[in-house]
């Protein structure tokens, strides 16, 4: 038998307000525009363009006569729908129409595709030169095994043929400029451009430590090259020189298109008048939105027409839905807008001395909580700002989650940022005899002298953050 019973249970929902806030804070600045338009696309009552002045807030008296209540959709004076201005003086214009000039070149393939018509090749010939042009990446380097190649010319072009017949031609593509083109691997790309140079004793040397020695001279054992190759230091040297003027990348010279998508927009613009730090964000966070006129006009109808038909009031709740749903979009944005500059100002002031200067050993230890309390916003949200925006300063564009870091005790029991640490490691490194570079052990015991109470096992780890290889391929001759 069923038993019935009831029961309480408190949970905490978010708003549709709520999400739309959360998900407008994740979107950068280079996406706002985008996020803008689709809403403006979706939702008729919202429009484009700057406001006229009116009240903030809604503070009608009068409602309409029937069972749908207008009375927060219009002034007492006019039936004006609020308007709502996003956008003042203080923000910094950086929202001019720059567009970015797009040479008109040929791209890197059509460069390859021209020269197959220098070399002397029959029909048959010219579909495989063309199908290995199509398999080589922007770097120049065809990656695709040729045994693929012999398949997708059976099944795309209707040419049958075999592997060798494809080497043959693909050797010929491999003579086409730039030098080290359709390599399959990177020695053979270094060795296809060695091949084309003037044989010096250098580059017969640098000839031969490709072709038989390629491991040994990338993991720098320059001892065993020595000996296996027969030269001194100086001739492997000079042999090092030459490999090392090769360009392992020989498509890169060439571009089909401007990448613009890696152009960064910062979210916040610093500027620094004298030592008065003055925080703006960018224009593009505030664009001019505003409920549209002629929903405005829809809804004076409605108020003033005496018969108000069933049809009438479907179209009126509709008109209701979209009004709100521009209202709440409006709103999100000028919460963004508030949220980002609470979060930014309180990052400045906690890394005043940084801003100022720009010295990356100034950075203080700070961590989201620590800006979560100063702003008294969650944590959550002062990720969702952090991760995803960018501030312009006069020594760079940052991105905000680059300002935190945790902390490390010094020997006098100060607390200093990781960021200190990683810059005088950087200059440890930077400054070392590259003849003999330093270990990671002897890193650690520089930075204990200094102070720092760090593990060699950290210093590793921040080594790797630095994108800097190990001692051994740190080493040069």
């Amino acid at each position: 038998m069923l038993k019935q019973n009831l029961s309480q249970k408190l949970q905490q929902r978010l708003s549709p307000q709520q999400i739309q806030l959360m998900k407008l804070l994740q979107v950068p600045t280079a996406s706002l525009e985008q996020r803008v338009k689709e809403e403006l696309e979706v939702n008729p009552a919202l429009d484009e363009g700057e406001p006229e002045p009116a009240p903030d807030e809604f503070e009608a008296t009068e409602s309409s006569s029937d069972d749908i209540d207008l009375s927060e959709y219009l002034t007492d004076d006019d039936f004006e729908i609020a308007s709502y201005k996003l956008s003042s003086n203080n923000y910094h214009n950086s929202d001019e129409d720059k567009s970015i000039p797009i040479p008109v070149i040929d791209s890197f393939h059509d460069h390859l595709h021209k020269q197959v018509g220098l070399l002397n090749l029959d029909d048959r010939e010219k579909k495989i030169a063309q199908q290995i042009i199509g398999s080589i990446d922007d770097d120049g380097r065809l990656r695709r095994d040729l045994e693929a190649v012999v398949d997708d010319l059976a099944f795309t072009q209707n040419v049958h043929t075999e592997l060798s017949e494809v080497e043959r031609i693909l050797s010929k593509v491999q003579t086409f400029e730039p030098a080290g083109v359709a390599a399959r691997n990177l020695e053979e790309c270094l060795l296809l451009q060695i091949r084309k140079k003037e044989e010096t004793p250098s580059i017969l040397h640098a000839k031969d430590i490709v072709s038989k020695y390629f491991d040994e001279f990338a993991k720098k054992h320059y001892k065993r090259l020595m000996k296996s190759v027969g030269v001194s230091e100086d001739e492997l040297r000079s042999a090092i020189e030459e490999i090392l003027k090769l360009n392992p990348k020989p498509g890169s010279g060439y571009t089909s298109s401007v990448k613009v998508e890696n152009y960064v927009i910062p979210d916040f613009i610093l500027i620094n008048n004298n030592g008065d730090l003055r925080l703006t964000l960018n224009s593009k966070n505030a664009p001019d939105l505003k409920i549209s006129n002629e929903y405005i006009e829809m809804m004076r109808a409605y108020n003033k027409d005496k018969k108000k038909d069933k049809k009438q009031k479907e179209a009126i709740i509709f008109i209701k839905q979209k009004i709100d749903s521009a209202k709440w979009f409006i709103d999100a944005i000028k919460q963004r807008q508030q949220t980002m500059l609470n979060t930014m100002n309180a990052i400045l002031d906690y890394q005043y001395a940084y801003f100022l200067t720009g010295d990356e050993t100034r950075l203080k230890p700070m961590i989201l909580k620590d800006i979560a309390e100063e702003t008294g916003l969650d944590i959550s949200t002062i990720s969702r700002v952090a991760h995803s925006k960018y501030i312009q300063t006069e020594f760079g564009t940052f991105q905000l989650k680059s300002f935190f870091s945790e902390s490390i005790q010094t020997e006098s029991g100060e607390e200093v940022s990781t960021r200190e640490v990683k810059k005088i490691l950087e200059g440890l490194i930077d400054d070392e005899n590259k003849k003999k570079p330093l270990s990671d052990q002897k890193l650690t015991n520089v930075l204990q002298e200094k102070g720092y109470n760090i593990a060699r096992r950290t210093v590793a780890k921040y080594r790797e953050q630095l994108n800097i290889p190990v001692a051994r391929l740190r080493k040069e001759l």
